[in-house]
């Protein structure tokens, strides 16, 4: 049996994934050796930045479970994969923290106007404007998954009324007020004084906050995005926050990126823009390959893996209480 990694791992992440497999080969492939050796694994762990010849890959059969090192499924869950026998488990849930922290930097970033004040103090003004708060106030979590559940628990703290929509309405945490099934979002959305995005990128969530779906948002309220950029059509968005129909918003990804110079996110009244850290984490690869030695010991035991993966609908299926 052969695991090839595509993630950065150091010597001492391989020698605890290779004591957690001994009489198994571990390969570290890294990003320039991926699509030469993705074709001869067995187990696959990483996030390939690069191209992959997954035709090659599921034609091999060869290729028996792919562990995501990343939550977002979109880099492997390719239609040859996605037709195939394959075992695919996401990283979700994994960096949840760090993803809560970021989402309440762009959060707090907004509905205090820090990019307003940023510009002002560059113009050496020190003028008092309007702010919004957090506290007491409703927020919409769009997709309950990993990420969504540790957001909520954090910004339950903020005395907020948490309302959230998931594919799987199952297993409500007590700070939710209200879980609702994902074809409710339309009906939440005019509730919610603040939305997060916290789903995968698929079919169905491609393009999802267009204009018509940001109008069902209430005037003055905040959307933030931690999922994936084409959720959002970016010219929609801008085109709210210029009307002043939203109040603001935070981006940790975007449609394309690196942001392309003449985007009009650049200029976008009142919007908190970040490049794709929110799962940045000191202790990431160790986190990671904890996570994985986990599935691996359980994989060689013949028991379920965490966060076994819908590969349709491209996130884990929920453990259901």
């Amino acid at each position: 049996m052969r695991i090839v990694l595509c993630y950065p791992v150091e010597s001492q992440h391989i020698a605890q994934i290779q004591a957690a497999a001994p009489d198994w080969e571990v390969v570290d492939a890294g990003q320039e050796r991926i699509a030469e050796l993705l074709p001869t694994a067995d187990i696959y762990c990483g996030h390939a930045k690069v191209p992959v010849p997954w035709d090659e890959v599921v034609a091999a059969g060869r290729l028996q479970w792919i562990q995501s090192s990343a939550a977002g499924m979109d880099h492997c869950l390719v239609p040859p994969v996605v037709k195939s026998d394959i075992l695919v488990t996401s990283a979700s849930g994994v960096l949840a923290n760090q993803v809560a922290d970021h989402t309440m930097a762009l959060l707090c970033g907004s509905l205090r106007r820090l990019p307003v004040f940023f510009e002002a103090t560059g113009k050496r003004e020190f003028i008092r404007r309007p702010t919004k708060d957090l506290h007491h106030t409703t927020v919409g979590i769009v997709g309950l998954g990993g990420n969504g559940r540790r957001l909520a628990e954090v910004l339950s703290v903020f005395q907020t009324t948490i309302l959230a929509t998931d594919w799987f309405p199952v297993n409500k945490p007590p700070h939710v007020a209200e879980l609702l099934a994902a074809d409710q979002l339309d009906e939440m959305l005019p509730r919610c004084d603040t939305v997060i995005l916290a789903v995968p990128l698929n079919d169905v969530t491609r393009g999802m906050f267009d204009a018509r779906r940001i109008g069902l948002m209430k005037p003055g309220s905040v959307l933030v995005n931690m999922a994936r950029g084409p959720v959002v059509v970016e010219d929609a968005l801008v085109d709210a926050l210029e009307s002043g129909h939203l109040w603001g918003a935070g981006l940790d990804v975007t449609e394309i990126e690196p942001l392309p110079e003449d985007s009009r996110l650049w200029t976008a009244p009142n919007l908190v823009l970040t490049p794709h850290v929110g799962g940045q984490c000191k202790t990431r690869i160790e986190d990671m390959t904890d996570f994985f030695c986990e599935n691996l010991r359980r994989y060689r035991a013949g028991e379920t893996l965490k966060n076994v993966t819908d590969k349709e609908l491209g996130f884990p299926f929920p453990v259901v209480d």
